[in-house]
């Protein structure tokens, strides 16, 4: 069984709790409380091999002020950072997400295994109040070496799990380059850290 831990970020309204949900359990739910954070679990067999996911979905952090990503950064193996293509701010607080996350490669939360990244433009059945073009959405992503693509938590399910199913695949090859996943200790740091985190969880 290999362990992935995924944590899906963004600015309050862009749906990042949405688009972990409908991966989930194939529901939309639009309104979630922004002050509520857990972890979700899940169990899958991707191209073989079993998996036991976990999905951190954080409280929607202000989109201003000092951005502290310091727990998430030990913790997570990949991250889906998400915005609202109707939304300049989400997209601006999306950029300020993939510059913490690149400056943490180079910094003391450097990890043995590279980290995926994915920037997900959601909300593509609002085009018509579109603020963000996708052309901006690509070069963000170009520019911080990660995926990208806009889709629609409210209409397209097989979107959503295409996305998820990417980042699990890049996080296990990422696994697979390493002899070991993790430093000796690192297990004892996760659980020290879900502690600290104090976070309701949900098997789905």
């Amino acid at each position: 069984m290999t362990e992935v831990k995924v944590a899906v970020l963004g600015g309050r309204g862009a749906g990042k709790s949405a688009l972990a949900v409908r991966f989930l359990t194939r529901r939309f739910i639009g309104e979630y409380a922004s002050n509520a954070e857990c972890i979700y679990t899940k169990h899958l067999c991707l191209d073989g091999r079993q998996i036991h996911l976990e999905i951190y979905d954080p409280c929607s952090q202000p989109q201003r002020g000092k951005l502290s990503l310091t727990d998430e950064l030990h913790w997570a193996d990949g991250f889906i950072i998400v915005y609202d293509i109707s939304d300049r701010a989400s997209f601006a607080f999306a950029k300020a997400l993939l510059y913490r996350i690149r400056e943490s490669h180079i910094g003391a939360y450097k990890k043995m295994v590279e980290t995926s990244v994915f920037l997900v433009g959601n909300k593509q059945d609002l085009c018509h109040m579109r603020e963000v073009g996708w052309d901006e959405g690509q070069k963000l992503a170009i520019d911080n070496k990660c995926q990208f693509c806009e889709l629609s938590a409210a209409e397209h399910y097989q979107e959503v799990v295409a996305m998820f199913m990417k980042v699990l695949r890049n996080i296990t090859s990422n696994f697979k380059a390493k002899e070991k996943r993790r430093p000796s200790g690192s297990k004892s740091m996760a659980k020290l850290i879900n502690n600290v985190f104090g976070k309701r969880r949900k098997s789905v």
